[in-house]
């Protein structure tokens, strides 16, 4: 569920436009800590490109919901913010799932801590709601094969620059299990080597920095698309750039996770492969093909860069096969 589909309980949509950024009203009438203390939190607080996004579109629905209750900023009771999220459904009518509950109350919660923080308020009214119990044992990615994941990465046309971009987006997504943001940040200098071997430094989510060894078809796609480029690199601009138009040239400009998103599912459409599939989906196909093998648990929680163990089995896909394979000897 798209958290944009949420609307509170009355059933008017109160989504900003897209784009805007504009401080909501509630919050300039309640003074200059208030503005402060949104311009802070939306600024420097918040690393992540996404969960600022996501937290910027909680806290602008829940001050929008506010203003029509007639309720001021610094006078929000806490039971008044345990009503919202329960009241959270979709533009349907159904109730909004759990973890998008979840999602809402944090961003409102550590919203307001700033706002208490730069004496905008007294007191957080979210600090002692409680949230829905929520407990996932299995991801909601979709994996792909690794036999759809060869045939994808083999369908790229690398008779052209762009094809030899593609491929090496796509190599560096399946062979070091990295989130699409972290590839659409890197930079010439962070395909580098020490001698021996070549590495890629990989800017994650949550400011992790992880350096993950090339293997080396990957390696080589790398090189290639380099190679194609024809004019020099510069250690400090983006590795991977946009195209302008169907040209098959490339921009100085770096290409964006949104670019990324949207030529995996083109990829995915013209080799005849679920476009259910996202580039999420390919840490989910590199988690389940080395536990498959035997490799140990920790070893690979440390590839995806996961702090806790149980988020790397959310990317085990073994499950599912058994649990299937029992299913079909059923004889009713």
């Amino acid at each position: 569920m798209n958290s944009n589909d949420i609307v509170p309980h009355s059933g008017h949509s109160m989504t900003p436009s897209p784009g805007a950024v504009e401080v909501p009203a509630i919050v300039v009438t309640a003074g200059v800590n208030a503005r402060f203390a949104y311009a802070e939190f939306f600024g420097d607080e918040i690393a992540n490109d996404f969960t600022r996004r996501a937290y910027r579109h909680a806290v602008h629905r829940f001050l929008a919901w506010c203003d029509t209750q007639g309720i001021e900023l610094a006078r929000i009771p806490p039971g008044t913010v345990g009503q919202y999220i329960r009241s959270l459904v979709t533009c349907d009518g159904r109730p909004a799932a759990k973890p998008t509950q979840k999602l809402h109350l944090a961003a409102i919660r550590k919203f307001f801590d700033t706002m208490v923080q730069r004496h905008a308020i007294v007191l957080n009214p979210a600090a002692s709601v409680r949230g829905p119990k929520f407990r996932s044992t299995v991801g909601k990615t979709p994996a792909a094969a690794s036999a759809q994941a060869r045939t994808l990465l083999h369908s790229i046309d690398t008779s052209h620059i762009v094809g030899l971009r593609d491929r090496a987006i796509l190599g560096i997504l399946m062979y070091t299990a990295c989130r699409v943001g972290a590839v659409a940040k890197l930079r010439r200098g962070d395909f580098y080597t020490d001698g021996q071997q070549w590495y890629l430094r990989l800017d994650e989510k949550g400011g992790n920095q992880r350096i993950i060894p090339c293997r080396h078809d990957l390696q080589g796609y790398i090189h290639e698309y380099i190679a194609a480029f024809g004019d020099a690199f510069d250690e400090g601009s983006p590795l991977f750039r946009s195209v302008r138009g169907r040209t098959r040239q490339l921009t100085q400009r770096a290409c964006q996770a949104k670019d990324i998103h949207r030529m995996v599912k083109r990829k995915l459409k013209a080799a005849n492969l679920p476009t259910i599939l996202t580039c999420h989906s390919f840490r989910a196909t590199t988690a389940t093909d080395l536990l498959e093998q035997g490799v140990p648990l920790d070893d690979v929680q440390e590839l995806l860069g996961h702090a806790d163990p149980r988020t790397t089995r959310l990317y085990d896909r073994r499950d599912r096969l058994v649990t299937r394979n029992i299913v079909e000897r059923i004889t009713i």
